[in-house]
């Protein structure tokens, strides 16, 4: 049977509750597991490590001929088929959206044939550090270490051998085994569990009302439903947070440093999720979102994160997990993340403009938050013109990012035209002044001419593909030529082997050694570059050739590696379903629309993100 090491990324699957995720590996192995929450601490961590660290494997005794996935509708409840010799089983794995208790429910279908199987469960609480102590209960299994309790309960007879608990077992045609695990916290009564397989009806239910709400992307149906339902795979129910990955330190390039914990959520996904949450008439997830961020921000401005807990959470200390070996060998393995405390300009725009766009899909306006961007937008009077560590979290010198600029733009404009808009108080004199003094600083500064390009930051000879929103945000207009000539450099130089990466790595630019895949989110906001510049073919080709990486069941992680043809960074990512399904509805919008209509207005519209303040 495989180990985890034999798996890549792109060989696992997401089940997730809407609190919690799990992922599982084709080989039927469940490598990842944070319970209570996204962020608890992982019981099940084979995938940073070794099957000692944490996992719970079934799967046919003998090889299989042929194992196939697939997820049932739009739902995450994951179907594996085991094709043996002998026999077809199938196993399905979901994880119940709950109120009260959590739980993981597995459920073995014979098909065909007869199938001999093997489980093998090794719970390891704290990330692989901690044995629990295990022991009967009732008709039951119960692990305990610590705060933290699982419980076991199947028909299936079981048996302890060297620390792990396993059992042998058969299906044959038409019949079904489950597997029930549930989770609470020790000092309480054992969680009771769920019907196995009126919870599988229950789960089916609620993701086909979920995903019957998806607006049409045309024959990118599929793919956009696919999306969303990561998205919200993704989010923490209780509060609204969408965490930005179900996984902390999975690794940019095969052996690398830059291993990361996205198990929080980053202002600067705020913007884009909202519109693809808004695009295909999701406003109650958009307005959670919304409201999310609202009250994570609230305080004194001058202590705004990038990024914060899935409940508001501020402090995120990062150490490293010394005990786990990495995925693949890819050390550190980190947990908390210490770019949260950076200076990231760039977040005063995501939010303004956030609120905006949630205003213009129809959300009514958020409790606090006119007094908030009041507040924010004093603060930033100043706070643009400092350096900061921008929207790749460099861990390097702070430096004048172009990007972080723009986005101080993209705060003061989305303010300016709330208030003609809506009617709203505040001294717009002195925004329209800033937002012209922020536009001619980018424009002298940040614009090289020997290039004839805008550049990573001012005084730099480097690209950088946060560029690319210059445009998507209304900065200037597609039709610029430094907007033109800006795409044409960054497709000269940042596209390799088909994809855009977000710069040319090397130690002098981000601190780090070089090496990481390219960037997926940055793909796409290629697309969107060449539909707004009216390359519509050329932008459905890149498209293609970018849904063409999903895994099998759908899934895109962070990166992808052209060379190994590896999918790289956290997993499954949620920058990276919201790009996809942006472009698949910026796509579909500008193809429907008559030439007559073509125009830049038009295309601005379209991408959802529009601004109707005149580029210089």
């Amino acid at each position: 049977m495989s180990q985890p090491d034999d798996l890549w990324i792109e060989d696992y699957a997401l089940i997730s509750d809407c609190e919690s995720a799990a992922l599982v590996g084709r080989n039927g192995s469940i490598d990842w597991l944070c319970w209570p929450r996204f962020d608890s601490s992982a019981c099940f961590a084979a995938l940073l490590g070794n099957p000692e660290h944490g996992r719970w494997l079934i799967a046919p005794k003998a090889p299989a001929k042929r194992i196939s996935r697939r997820y049932i509708d739009s739902s995450l409840v994951l179907v594996t088929t085991f094709e043996t010799a002998s026999g077809t089983a199938e196993l399905i794995d979901f994880m119940p959206p709950h109120d009260e208790s959590a739980d993981l429910v597995r459920i073995v279908r014979g098909v065909e044939g007869h199938v001999p199987l093997h489980m093998e469960l090794i719970v390891r609480f704290e990330y692989g550090a901690f044995v629990p102590w295990v022991e009967r209960f009732d008709e039951s299994l119960r692990a305990i270490a610590g705060p933290d309790m699982v419980i076991l309960r199947t028909p299936v007879d079981l048996r302890g051998e060297d620390l792990t608990t396993v059992a042998d077992f058969h299906v044959s045609a038409g019949e079904n085994v489950p597997f029930v695990l549930s989770y609470g916290p020790s000092q309480r009564k054992p969680p009771e569990g769920v019907d196995p397989e009126v919870a599988l009806k229950s789960t089916e239910a609620y993701w086909r009302g979920w995903s019957g709400h998806c607006v049409s992307a045309g024959r990118w149906t599929p793919l956009v439903k696919r999306s969303l339902s990561v998205l919200k795979g993704l989010t923490y129910a209780p509060t609204g947070g969408i965490v930005a990955a179900a996984t902390t330190s999975l690794p940019e390039q095969e052996g690398g440093v830059r291993n990361w914990d996205y198990r929080y959520c980053w202002l600067r996904d705020a913007t884009l999720t909202l519109l693809a949450l808004g695009s295909a008439g999701y406003y109650e997830e958009a307005r959670d979102w919304r409201d999310w961020l609202v009250r994570a921000i609230a305080g004194s401005p001058d202590q705004l994160q990038i990024m914060y807990g899935i409940n508001g959470k501020r402090r995120l200390q990062e150490w490293e997990v010394e005990w786990l070996p990495g995925f693949r060998g890819a050390r550190p393995v980190r947990v908390g993340n210490a770019a949260a405390t950076q200076l990231q300009l760039d977040v005063y725009g995501e939010i303004a403009d956030a609120i905006f766009q949630a205003r213009a899909h129809g959300l009514p306006p958020a409790d606090r938050w006119h007094a908030i961007s009041l507040a924010l937008l004093d603060h930033l009077e100043t706070a643009w013109r400092q350096p900061d560590e921008g929207i790749w979290e460099v861990r390097g010198p702070p430096q004048h990012f172009v990007h972080s600029k723009v986005l101080a733009w993209v705060a003061f404009d989305r303010m300016v035209r709330s208030a003609e808009e809506h009617g709203e108080e505040g001294p717009l004199d002195r925004w329209r002044a800033l937002r012209d003094e922020i536009h001619n600083d980018v424009c002298c500064n940040g614009f090289d001419t020997e290039l004839n390009s805008f550049v990573q930051a001012y005084g730099s000879k480097f690209l950088d593909a946060s560029l690319l929103l210059l445009s998507i945000v209304g900065f200037l207009p597609p039709s610029d030529p430094r907007i033109q000539g800006t795409v044409k450099a960054i497709e000269r130089r940042l596209l390799r082997n088909g994809l855009i990466y977000r710069y040319a790595t090397t130690e002098t630019e981000d601190g780090l050694p070089p090496g990481e895949g390219a960037f997926l989110a940055c793909s796409f906001w290629f697309v969107d570059n060449l539909v707004l510049q009216g390359r519509i073919d050329e932008g459905e080709a890149m498209f293609e050739r970018l849904v063409a990486l999903c895994n099998d069941v759908g899934l895109l992680a962070e990166e992808y590696d052209p060379v190994s043809k590896h999918q790289m960074g956290n997993f499954p990512q949620a920058f990276s379903h919201v790009s996809l399904i942006n472009s698949a509805y910026n796509l579909t919008l500008y193809k429907g629309m008559s030439e007559e209509c073509a125009d830049w207005n038009s295309r601005r519209a379209t991408m959802r993100r529009g601004c109707t303040s005149t580029g210089r």
